[in-house]
């Protein structure tokens, strides 16, 4: 999931009108062609590695499916973490058509992968929280839960077009950032998780020594 935030900052650099998180959509990077865009906010968008952003959302959205359908000691069994996972492979999903689709060129098939991402992935982030298994820290598991409600909080607000101070983009961030920060926490401890078993389980191979002796 790192590797979205540093393609974000690695494209928008690249623009010679300096990109604004304030005034541009995080979509406005995929954007294929140099041009005016009058909705939803008069300006100008050219994205020179637009196809750097793009891939960075293929990626990140077959990632995401790919964890979320190989990560099964994380979770518990029953409808609410099988209905979880399956949002948010949707998500995965939403990230994939979204980075096919550019909003430029494919803005209805990019419009559903924004929904797949913040309206789906946010719901399966919130009973995520209650999915996931047991030995999970407390701590990362009401996170979970508090991520996915800002998230779909937000995006209501971003659909109904009420952005409370932050503007249409700061709201579009809010609604689509915590999924990608749980992702990345969850992998991380994924990762740590699976070193501390092997570090800590006894070599087979002298246990059996062991037993023979």
């Amino acid at each position: 999931m790192a590797q979205f935030f540093v393609a974000h900052v690695t494209v928008e650099s690249a623009w010679t009108r300096p990109y604004s998180w304030a005034r541009n959509n995080i979509s406005d990077l995929g954007n294929a062609h140099c041009a005016m865009q009058s909705e939803p906010e008069p300006r100008y968008i050219c994205s020179p590695e637009h196809g750097l952003m793009n891939a960075s959302f293929i990626a990140l959205g077959t990632l995401l499916v790919v964890g979320v359908f190989f990560t099964r000691a994380m979770w518990r069994r029953g409808a609410t973490a099988l209905v979880a996972r399956g949002l948010l492979a949707c998500a995965g999903v939403g990230f994939v058509l979204a980075g096919l689709a550019p909003a430029d060129v494919h803005e209805n098939q990019h419009v559903l992968g924004a929904l797949l991402i913040m309206a789906m992935g946010n719901i399966g982030l919130v009973l995520a929280g209650v999915g996931l298994a047991d030995d999970v820290p407390g701590l990362l598991r009401w996170a979970t839960c508090l991520l996915g409600a800002a998230a779909i909080t937000a995006f209501g607000l971003f659909f109904s077009h009420r952005y409370v101070g932050l503007g249409m983009r700061g709201m579009e961030r809010v609604a689509a950032f915590p999924l990608l920060a749980w992702a990345l926490a969850a992998g991380v401890r994924g990762l740590f998780h699976q070193t501390t078993r092997i570090v800590d389980s006894p070599p087979r191979r002298h246990g059996a020594q062991a037993a023979r002796s």
